[in-house]
């Protein structure tokens, strides 16, 4: 059986889409079927992997573990595979032979446990066998889609599981939205000569200083019952695209020395953080999306130049980097706003009294 590996194991009768099995293997031999897919971007910027960087310091406390005589690990280290693998099922059904080739590189991906089977390898001159959980996908789809709902549940990182979103289908419905704002929010991120062109923090760009999360939050309350509503039924994605990147490159203009960082000629040197600017903080892109449906619904904005002209009327009131909110009634120092929900209440909603209020003064004054 050269280049091949066969393992005894159980069947389990799960899914008619996916095939499960267990067995029990050491380091060495999960280590010649399966590989660690890293999360990144490729050079056309679309997403490759699902597995999110090593936890160093985890990964040695584990392996510390492991090497005492009384170490246990019944957790199951899970395994996917699209092709590579043959199983072949007793009469009874309950129990088979998994024959696995074996490539470079590995044609199964670790999907959960990447920590645990890190350690594992490190360990020297220890048999010591885990159990191990491998589901046979169909296609790659449904190998993305297994890793996110197998880690949807656990202390994963967030971003990574809502910038995979995009590309799997037939989700639970309370991610399908969150794939849709994921989706356009990457767009954004690499859509050159746009506002946020590669300043927006991805789990592949972690440098970025705007919250990816408090934008698909303007997203998804727009596209649920705001502008993007509309936009959606009429232009599709690539409209919503454009009337995200058209406000807040309005927002960049008109409140610009709250966006960009400047040295002592004035020239831009780069862009504020959420520390030295609450416009660039959470709390200020997520609220203002209740400007731009506002713009949207009460004037029919749609383009840069005629969200810019209505977001003018709030430059008055606003203090993203210095001064005091005006709040109602207790005014708040800038820095003091917070990314929580009664800030976030509390912002919103004196952003939409003032800009309504702005609007109605304007109106007053043209018809007199």
């Amino acid at each position: 059986m050269e280049n091949k590996i066969e393992f005894d194991c159980l069947v389990a009768k799960q899914s008619e889409q996916s095939q499960v099995v267990s067995f029990v293997a050491e380091a060495d031999h999960i280590d010649q079927i399966a590989q660690i897919s890293r999360v990144k971007r490729d050079e056309e910027k679309q997403l490759v992997g699902f597995q999110r960087g090593q936890v160093a310091n985890h990964i040695e406390e584990i392996h510390d573990y492991l090497n005492k005589n009384d170490a246990v690990l019944p957790n199951s280290i899970i395994l996917a595979f699209i092709d590579g693998v043959d199983l072949k099922i007793d009469k009874e059904g309950r129990t088979g032979k998994l024959s696995i080739d074996i490539t470079d590189p590995p044609s199964g991906y670790v999907v959960d446990g990447q920590q645990r089977f890190t350690a594992l390898k490190m360990l020297k001159d220890k048999k010591f066998e885990v159990f191990v959980s491998l589901v046979i996908c169909k296609n790659e789809e449904e190998l993305q889609k297994q890793f996110i709902l197998i880690n949807n549940t656990k202390p994963l990182s967030k971003d990574l599981i809502y910038e995979l979103l995009p590309s799997v289908d037939g989700l639970p419905h309370r991610l399908g939205g969150r794939s849709f704002a994921s989706k356009l929010v990457q767009k954004l991120n690499f859509m050159d000569g746009g506002v946020f062109h590669n300043i927006i923090k991805l789990h592949t760009n972690p440098r970025g200083v705007i919250n990816s999360t408090a934008l698909q939050k303007v997203i998804m309350q727009s596209k649920r019952d705001g502008a993007l509503r509309d936009i959606f039924k009429l232009e599709g994605d690539e409209g919503c695209l454009d009337i995200m990147n058209d406000f807040y490159s309005a927002v960049q203009q008109v409140f610009e020395q709250d966006w960009f960082l400047k040295d002592g000629s004035n020239r831009v040197v780069g862009v504020q953080n959420p520390r030295t600017s609450r416009l660039i903080h959470s709390a200020g892109i997520t609220c203002l999306g209740v400007i731009m449906d506002a713009s949207y619904s009460l004037k029919n904005a749609k383009t840069k130049k005629e969200f810019a002209a209505l977001l003018n009327l709030l430059k008055p009131h606003v203090a993203w980097t210095s001064g005091t909110w005006n709040f109602s009634p207790l005014p708040k120092q800038w820095s003091e706003i917070q990314n929580t929900q009664r800030d976030l209440n509390v912002l919103r909603e004196f952003l939409f009294k003032t800009f309504v209020d702005e609007l109605k003064k304007q109106e007053g004054v043209r018809n007199e």
